[in-house]
């Protein structure tokens, strides 16, 4: 569940995509596919927020345009410690037993008959 930040209010315009840049300011930056005339222009600021990250947080502009954050899916650090150490292992071998030389069939069949 997300949990909202800052409350903007941004109505969103078709073939815009919103995100948070750097500075955390919601920004602006024509899609590339999204309907109409596409210009080559440098992202708009939209709102000045400022919202300062934090580590392990998904922020983005939700549908009521305000921005919001949520935890990201992510195994925890001893997990994937854990499968890094039994990924390096070597698999275990399996005997190898002695296999009898295969007979022709064809030849076989004919000393048969």
């Amino acid at each position: 569940m997300a949990t909202k930040i800052a409350k903007t209010g941004i109505t969103r315009e078709r073939g815009w995509l919103y995100f948070l840049d750097k500075k955390g300011d919601v920004s602006r930056a024509r899609m590339a596919r999204g309907g109409g005339k596409a210009s080559k222009g440098k992202p708009q600021v939209v709102a000045k927020v400022g919202v300062k990250r934090e580590d392990g947080f998904l922020y983005f502009v939700d549908r009521d345009g305000d921005v919001a954050k949520t935890r990201m899916a992510r195994r925890s650090a001893a997990r994937r410690a854990a499968s890094r150490r039994t990924a390096r292992r070597a698999p275990a071998r399996k005997a190898v037993r002695a296999r009898k030389p295969a007979l022709r069939r064809a030849g076989a069949r004919r000393a048969r008959r």
